[in-house]
């Protein structure tokens, strides 16, 4: 009976892989154009954070990952026309967003961050800003938010056509600080020495997920689980240091496991506790 047994658990240890290996690739989407998250290699393909998280993830739930670049703007409604099983671009977990597709938890937070050149004063609070001007790129999200709160915080706003050039304007002096999103400020301080991350605007902070069209339930369980023992075995935090240049902090998404199954607070958030299986 014993031998029985344990050729029985042998021949599931074995079916097991051989299943997930027969399954086609999953399918994703990224915007190839997001340094440090997405971009081009010289090679022709995509590298970054992203990519090697969720080639990863994949690994984990015994299936080969395909990955296709597109502009951002697109890649939405091409995964509700069934073209890809999930985003693996960074989404910003929204009310809106929660009531239209599936979100798992966040595996980074997306926050506003001011950069500053190395050797100026730290800023310690949104007061330190008055009577200094603010780099931004311009259009962008951080754009707008500078531009509403410029008159309540004091200071002003210098648009730049590109994020590079945002930073240039602070390591020239013309501005005290650049604007930008907190991910995208500390990889270009791992390029430019003489800028330094600097002060995280927290009331910004939001979830940084994947996205899964609506009716995926077991699908974005087997992700957020992948991505929960990822978190458990520092592997996101590993990433996380390479890409962006500076190791998570305690409570940060890339090592905090959330309760329950999507973004706490946003519709489609299914709170029935679950343990992440590893």
């Amino acid at each position: 009976m014993r031998h029985l047994l344990a050729a029985a658990l042998l021949a599931a240890g074995l079916a097991g892989p051989a299943l997930a290996q027969g399954q086609p690739p999953l399918r994703c989407a990224v915007d190839g154009t997001f340094a440090p998250h997405a971009f081009p290699t010289l090679q022709g393909g995509v590298q970054g954070f992203n990519i090697d998280l969720f080639r990863e993830a994949a690994r984990r739930l015994g299936r080969e990952l395909t990955i296709d670049s597109a502009s951002f703007s697109g890649l939405i409604p091409a995964m509700n026309a069934g073209r890809y099983d999930f985003l693996c671009a960074p989404v910003t977990a929204t009310q809106e967003r929660a009531q239209s597709m599936l979100l798992t938890e966040g595996y980074l937070y997306t926050a506003f961050q001011l950069g500053i050149r190395r050797g100026s004063a730290p800023i310690t609070s949104m007061d330190d800003l008055r009577g200094k001007a603010i780099s931004v790129n311009k259009g962008s999200a951080y754009d707008a938010w500078a531009q509403a709160n410029a008159a309540r915080y004091g200071f002003t706003v210098q648009t730049y056509d590109t994020q590079p050039d945002a930073v240039q304007a602070v390591l020239s002096g013309r501005a005290y600080a650049n604007l930008g999103g907190n991910t995208v400020v500390r990889y270009a301080a791992t390029r430019t020495p003489q800028f330094v991350p600097d002060f995280v605007i927290r009331e910004t902070r939001a979830h940084w997920s994947a996205v899964l069209p609506m009716g995926a339930t077991a699908m974005r369980e087997q992700l957020e689980n992948a991505l929960e023992c990822m978190k458990r075995d520092g592997t996101i935090a590993r990433l996380s240091q390479q890409w962006f240049g500076t190791p998570p902090a305690a409570d940060d998404a890339e090592v905090t496991v959330f309760p329950g199954t999507g973004v706490p607070g946003l519709p489609g958030y299914d709170p029935t506790p679950r343990e992440p299986r590893c």
